[in-house]
């Protein structure tokens, strides 16, 4: 599988990257065989990049990426977590975590959003305990749509302390929000961006932020490239998700149209959707998360298989139709 150094570091990833939020309970429970035979089968398929972050599973997601990575060469894989919701005991819990988080997990734990340097800090810590490493390849600055400031004046300084320090090898911003991200490209030293949902076959809003980093040197990472569900399926059925709610009509009939035209063409618009993020070359890798050993497999088939050569000019076509 194509491999991609990030930024100006020497920490790479590859072209597919394992979203392990959904092995951290997302929406519903996944059992710890279930979620292990699933990075076991993205490695088996090349996958050497691996995302996790405290807020998946108030911590269930990094325990158990760390422990099916244990006994894998530590210098043959590359890890991401990130930093800005510090994890501390719940003083009222309810039983899961479902409601607050999105997470099927008891919620002993809650979240507490800080960007401070000793913040970071506790985060790192904490997390590289769960995941049983010494060194994190790479650490994002999580979601600070609110806290904007103290991430760029106080969580970046810290985390390039530690880059220096080789405690770290690359640092970044991981959000759903493109302008907050280009502050982050303008105003820091950042090797990388993850911009989750934005730059996927519907919404092209990343575009300025891919031009900036392009022109920065800083590298980008492509999450969420189904859009919460919406392009996952050869044809998007009537109660498909986008952007984490029930997908708009005029969406729907639109992701419909471009899937008529995958077809039409000779393939899927799953197929198609994990392909598209990678035809920027700003892009280092495309991450999704599979659930299961089969949608890790499926995953790593759809980056490694080219699509048509004529399938992008026609769903351009169809897009501006």
């Amino acid at each position: 599988m194509r491999t991609a150094h990030l930024g100006r570091t020497q920490v790479t990833v590859t072209a597919l990257g394992f979203g392990a939020a959904p092995i951290g309970n997302l929406y519903r429970a996944t059992d710890e065989a279930t979620a292990r035979a699933a990075v076991d089968a993205a490695w088996d398929h090349g996958v050497r990049y691996f995302d996790t972050a405290p807020h998946y599973g108030l911590g269930l997601s990094e325990l158990r990426l760390g422990r099916a990575l244990a006994e894998r060469p530590r210098d043959q894989f590359t890890v991401s977590t990130k930093i800005g919701r510090v994890l501390v005991p719940n003083p009222a819990p309810t039983g899961s975590d479902l409601a607050a988080g999105g997470f099927a997990v008891p919620d002993e734990l809650t979240r507490v959003h800080d960007y401070s340097r000793d913040g970071v800090r506790r985060s790192l810590d904490a997390s590289l305990e769960r995941l049983g490493l010494d060194r994190i390849d790479i650490v994002y600055v999580h979601d600070p749509d609110d806290h904007m400031d103290a991430a760029i004046h106080q969580a970046i300084p810290a985390l390039v302390e530690l880059r220096e320090q080789g405690v770290i090898g690359a640092i970044g911003a991981g959000m759903n929000t493109v302008d907050p991200l280009r502050r982050f490209v303008a105003e820091s030293d950042v090797d990388v961006v993850m911009v989750a949902g934005r730059w996927t076959l519907l919404d092209r809003s990343a575009v300025p932020l891919l031009t900036e980093c392009n022109q920065w040197g800083v590298s980008v990472v492509a999450a969420a490239p189904f859009n919460s569900g919406l392009l996952a399926r050869p044809y998007p059925p009537d109660d498909a998700y986008f952007d984490y709610g029930p997908a708009p009509a005029p969406v729907l009939d639109q992701a419909r149209t471009l899937a008529r035209v995958c077809t039409e063409h000779g393939t899927t618009l799953p197929h198609a959707a994990m392909r598209f993020p990678l035809i920027s070359r700003t892009v280092a890798a495309v991450v999704a998360g599979p659930r299961s050993a089969e949608q890790a497999a499926q995953n790593a088939a759809w980056v490694a298989k080219a699509v048509p050569a004529t399938l992008w000019p026609a769903l351009e076509a169809a897009r501006s139709g």
